[in-house]
């Protein structure tokens, strides 16, 4: 018997916090957040975690999870979900997955698994020196050479994912690209319904301006300057996500406030395309376009009407 889940998608700042918790509340939902930032743990305002407050009674999952000196993968994502899909189901409650991180989400809906594949340390860590002595460009090169459609949707500086896919290459002969398009072909384990969320480009490039704004407002510099402070270098993968690299760029001399802001407003805006670019390769999503409501709860009413019916809940 499948089990039913809910994925609600999209890019950065949309609004998918709000509309799943509201979501939740209605369809008697757990969420799962789907947001390879938010497990780190003293990452509060860089990457929108919901504060208590703003959860409102719903429970959530896989948040503030692991130390931000701690490997996390998409392996340990699938298994961890996995774990609480099947808590929240055995409470009589419906799995909410809510998130923007594409490989999480394809991870659940094309029931990813890499755990087969070799993992070199050593190989990882000697590309991790070549990108220090040559730059980033470099290794990203590299993949162009073995694996052009990962070379085209990574960008250079995502060097994890490169160095990845360069690894699963060393040691199958096969790309990562492959074996995910492969993945395609399995069942999965879940009755999936995926709702995806968007709104005009231009609405959203200013939701995201104001955002940025609000987290320089909200304390982003002292978080990043606190967690220098307790001994995470800026060199981890974690410390290298929107909000924080530019952010200890601009701690470290090398932008002026001004101008560090503007470049992580910049990053968001590009980043949130390439979000889109990535959710419309997926035929099965449902997009709800958030500028056809007047309101937040006729959005909501929507999504979950539809939910209800798709599941059966009505």
């Amino acid at each position: 018997m499948t089990k039913p889940l809910l994925i609600l998608l999209g890019p950065t700042a949309v609004g998918k916090t709000d509309i799943s918790i509201l979501s939740a509340k209605v369809l008697e939902g757990e969420i799962i957040s789907a947001d390879s930032m938010q497990v780190y743990k003293y990452m509060d305002i860089g990457t929108a975690k919901p504060t208590l407050e703003e959860m409102n009674g719903v429970k959530h999952h896989l948040i503030d999870i692991v130390y931000p000196d701690e490997e996390f993968s998409v392996a340990v994502f699938r298994n961890l979900a996995g774990d609480c899909i099947d808590n929240i189901l055995l409470k009589d409650k419906l799995p909410i997955v809510s998130g923007g991180t594409g490989l999480y989400i394809n991870s659940l809906s094309h029931n990813l698994d890499f755990t087969h594949i070799i993992s070199d340390q050593e190989y990882r860590d000697s590309l991790q020196k070549l990108a220090e002595q040559y730059g980033n460009p470099y290794i990203h090169n590299m993949l162009k050479e073995v694996d052009i459609e990962s070379f085209n949707r990574l960008h250079e500086n995502d060097t994890r994912r490169i160095i990845r896919a360069l690894e699963v290459f060393k040691h199958t002969g096969n790309t990562i690209t492959k074996f995910q398009n492969e993945s395609k072909n399995k069942a999965i384990d879940f009755e999936l319904c995926m709702i995806g969320l968007t709104m005009d480009r231009h609405k959203l490039y200013d939701r995201i301006n104001l955002r940025v704004d609000k987290m320089i407002k909200n304390g982003l510099i002292e978080e990043v300057e606190k967690l220098l402070n307790m001994g995470y270098s800026n060199n981890l993968t974690s410390m290298q996500g929107l909000g924080y690299k530019e952010i200890v760029s601009y701690l470290s001399g090398e932008y002026s406030l001004d101008g560090a802001v503007e470049l992580l407003k910049q990053n968001t805006r590009h980043f949130a395309k390439r979000q889109l670019t990535w959710f419309r390769r997926e035929e099965r999503i449902h997009w709800i376009n958030l500028d056809n409501f007047k309101t937040m709860d006729d959005a909501v009413k929507n999504i979950t009407d539809y939910v209800a019916g798709k599941f059966n809940l009505i």
